[in-house]
């Protein structure tokens, strides 16, 4: 490990072959669920993070060694961590190009945005010899996006707050659809009203935003109840 954190060809490699494959190895995860940043985004961040971490490091080696007469006669000063903070500042464009607002109240995106500024991050790590951070981060981070992941979602049908998408036949069909969820005792938050006519092929839905009862909590159980009235053509449960 001491060979590999001094500043030579082939620490040079291991870092950037550390950075491409940690990235990789999170852009796998991403790919499988068919997200918008995947494998090879992922790596190439990380790659192009630690090359920034690396033309920091060489800048300096070569200030300090063949440039330096030069140096010394313009009175040049360095900072290398420049080079990181603009890597950083910069995948906030990229970041947010994944992020976006799609139907039904909803934002998708957020976590692949966190996810290529993690890479990034790590990528940095791995370009400075940091690999201790390296291993430690691709570790929660693997944690937070495969392990979390379903239990936040298991976590978020247990709550008593949902929110449902639903598609009927008509206007009148509102009060109808209230009208069930207030005799299962839930407090309808708010009423979100997509599309109140029919238009051409596309029926009437609205969003609904509930709080279930301590007694009736049970998500599937308010699906249902909704699902089997006549006037509902479709109905989603929406979870971020």
């Amino acid at each position: 490990m001491a060979i590999l954190k001094e500043f030579t060809f082939v620490s040079v490699v291991f870092r950037l072959f550390l950075a491409g494959i940690g990235g990789g190895i999170i852009g796998y995860g991403r790919t499988k669920k068919e997200k918008t940043a995947g494998l090879r985004t992922h790596m190439l961040t990380g790659i192009g993070a630690a090359l920034s971490a690396l033309l920091a490091m060489y800048e300096y080696e070569m200030m300090l060694g063949m440039w330096a007469p030069q140096v010394a006669a313009v009175g040049l000063k360095f900072d290398g961590s420049r080079f990181s903070a603009s890597v950083i500042s910069g995948i906030g464009f990229l970041a947010s190009g994944s992020i976006i607002a799609s139907s039904h109240q909803q934002v998708k995106g957020l976590t692949t945005a966190t996810g290529l500024f993690a890479s990034v991050c790590m990528g940095i790590a791995a370009g400075a010899g940091f690999y201790e951070c390296v291993f430690a981060a691709l570790f929660l981070i693997l944690l937070v996006l495969e392990v979390m992941t379903p239990l936040e979602r298991r976590y978020k049908r247990r709550t008593r707050n949902i929110t449902l998408f639903v598609e009927f036949s008509s206007a009148e069909d509102l009060e109808t659809i209230s009208g069930v969820i207030r005799r299962k005792n839930a407090e309808i938050q708010d009423i979100d009203v997509e599309r109140l006519y029919p238009d051409k092929d596309l029926n009437p839905a609205a969003v609904f935003s509930l709080r279930l009862s301590r007694e009736a909590s049970s998500h599937s159980e308010m699906l249902s109840s909704i699902a089997e009235l006549s006037c509902v053509n479709n109905i989603e449960e929406l979870i971020a």
